[in-house]
């Protein structure tokens, strides 16, 4: 047994043992990889940004927000302006229409007033002038004509101050005009001119400068 065990160890002393390394080596895991970042490009950027801003001229800045600030005011002066115009115009028409509504709020009470006023009218002209200048010419019914005359040239008077006035046509010799006359009839005169209102058959009415009543009358038509 001495024996063997020495002979084993002869032998290895002459052939020492040869290690075999495996024909794949084992696969180590390899170490995570770092990466590196660099500083200069973003202060680079950050330069330029700078040197941008710098390069800004802070008159022209100025400049920009003055013209702004010009075009803003403009703006409001413009629409300032428009607003008041509207308000005034307003104040205008409300004015007019205040007026109007006071100028004609009595027109239908005038209208049922003329009719009284043509009755005291009618009334005077029924009376002959000859039996109120003749010498025997009746006291009392003159006393009454000078009353009811009177009596009408108070109303008319007092009509007038409130704007109501009366015309005939007639007695100035008025040409026919539509607008303030209705024709009843026509008919030849020789003597005046055609167009010409010669008789008034019922006498017209106007409501501060406004027709409340067209005057009928008749007008001359010689052609």
């Amino acid at each position: 047994m001495l024996q063997r065990t020495l002979f084993r160890a002869s032998r290895q002393a002459a052939h020492p043992v040869r290690r075999i390394q495996p024909a794949f080596a084992p696969i180590s895991r390899a170490a995570p990889a770092i990466r590196w970042y660099s500083d200069a490009a973003p202060a680079e950027a950050k330069k330029e940004g700078e040197a941008a801003e710098a390069k800004v001229d802070p008159s022209a800045q100025m400049k920009e927000q003055l013209e702004k600030k010009d075009k803003e005011i403009v703006d409001l002066k413009d629409k300032y302006l428009r607003s008041v115009a509207d308000y005034r115009n307003l104040q205008e028409r409300t004015k007019r229409e205040i007026q109007s509504a006071k100028d004609f709020a009595l027109q239908k009470f005038a209208r049922d007033l003329v009719e009284s006023v043509d009755n005291l009218d009618r009334a005077l002209t029924t009376v002959e002038p000859s039996k109120l200048t003749s010498p025997d010419a009746n006291s009392d019914l003159v006393q009454l004509h000078d009353g009811l005359k009177m009596t009408d040239s108070i109303l008319i008077s007092t009509l007038k101050k409130h704007g109501l006035e009366r015309f005939d046509p007639s007695e100035q010799n008025e040409k026919f005009n539509p607008n303030l006359h209705e024709a009843v009839f026509q008919t030849p005169m020789p003597d005046k001119e055609d167009g010409v209102c010669f008789h008034t058959q019922q006498k017209g009415f106007l409501l501060n400068g406004r027709v409340l009543r067209a005057a009928k009358v008749g007008v001359v038509k010689n052609s």
